[in-house]
């Protein structure tokens, strides 16, 4: 009897789908209270928190709650804390990469000024972790221990995006781990916080955490892809936007890689220009990256940390059910054009 029921013990814990995640955060955060005195502090806050997108992090904060049979109202502090983190990290991002678009919307910085970006993005940084504060302190530090090498990491992740942008030598691997600790951290510590949550076994909230730092490689070289390829439309960014910026992503340094020594070369030399008008540089890069194969070899890249993610579904101690729904999950970030 025990070989047909043990598989599905947990399936008594029932989940919810990926748009009612974004329903209950949606709504937790529309009761969240921010605006406050001075006004130019928080509501630029209210402003890039009021923008939308997808919620992805939040979600797979509350999803990896339930995942380990917890209920999900458990978790929407710690989603909070890891969606104003996340927006704070765009307001700077934003500043820091001149960037007149977010989410297809006015960027902070150019809506108000520099230094009021700055400064909201700061008191983000801090109101993130005050949402720490309602878990009880075995939690709390366990919360706030992953949240503080996150936050780093981020940082150490954006620093070494500058820096490549000046290099001409940049390789695959220095890449992919730029983007493994700008992006791929993040989206990796929202799921294991929703597994510290729930109280989960140590090696089951690793196991979670390791799902969701290949997604987030997957996903940010997707986010590469189609700020070349994507529809205008649906991406809701500037397309083209690390071309113009002369961005060393995945699609660069593969066609650096794939090219003849005058490709190769064609393309340095596009990625050094300052154009007012950058559609036909644009072009260029973008014939360069699908004849030289790069196109390609990024779909591939996207395809094996998928895989990679779902590998590590497997060793955990959750129900077939379960491993299928965040199996689904990751099918379907792959299949994503915004």
């Amino acid at each position: 009897m025990n070989c047909i029921f043990e598989p599905r013990k947990s399936e008594f814990h029932f989940m919810h789908d990926i748009s009612q995640y974004q329903d209950f955060f949606n709504s937790y955060l529309k009761n969240q209270s921010i605006s406050k005195e001075p006004k130019n502090l928080y509501e630029p806050m209210e402003y890039i928190l009021g923008l939308g997108g997808k919620r992805m992090r939040p979600v797979l904060t509350l999803m990896a709650a339930e995942v380990f049979d917890a209920d999900y109202k458990k978790a929407l502090p710690a989603a909070m804390a890891v969606e104003v983190f996340h927006n704070f990290s765009l307001v700077h991002d934003d500043i820091m990469d001149d960037a007149p678009l977010r989410r297809g919307k006015v960027t902070v910085h150019e809506k108000w000024n520099i230094n009021t970006g700055i400064l909201s993005g700061d008191a983000m940084l801090i109101l993130a972790y005050q949402y720490f504060e309602q878990y009880e302190p075995a939690v709390f530090r366990n919360l706030a221990k992953l949240f503080s090498k996150t936050a780093l990491e981020v940082c150490e992740g954006q620093q070494w995006d500058v820096d490549f942008e000046e290099r001409i030598d940049v390789t695959i691997p220095e890449y992919l781990k730029m983007i493994e600790y700008k992006t791929a951290v993040l989206v990796a510590a929202a799921m294991k916080m929703g597994a510290i949550v729930a109280e989960t076994s140590e090696k089951d909230a690793d196991l979670i955490y390791d799902f969701g730092l290949n997604l987030g490689l997957a996903f940010q070289l997707q986010d590469d892809y189609l700020d070349a390829f994507g529809d205008p439309e649906t991406f809701g960014k500037q397309v083209g936007g690390d071309i113009i910026e002369n961005k060393k992503t995945y699609l660069y340094l593969k066609s650096l890689e794939f090219s003849t020594a005058d490709k190769a070369l064609q393309l340095q030399n596009l990625f050094h220009l300052q154009l007012d008008d950058n559609s036909a540089k644009i072009e260029t890069a973008k014939a360069i990256f699908n004849e030289s194969g790069a196109s390609k070899a990024t779909q591939e890249a996207i395809e094996m940390f998928t895989l990679k993610a779902f590998e590590t579904l497997e060793k955990m101690a959750i129900s077939e059910d379960k491993k299928k729904i965040l199996k689904t999950f990751g099918e379907n970030l792959m299949g994503r054009t915004v």
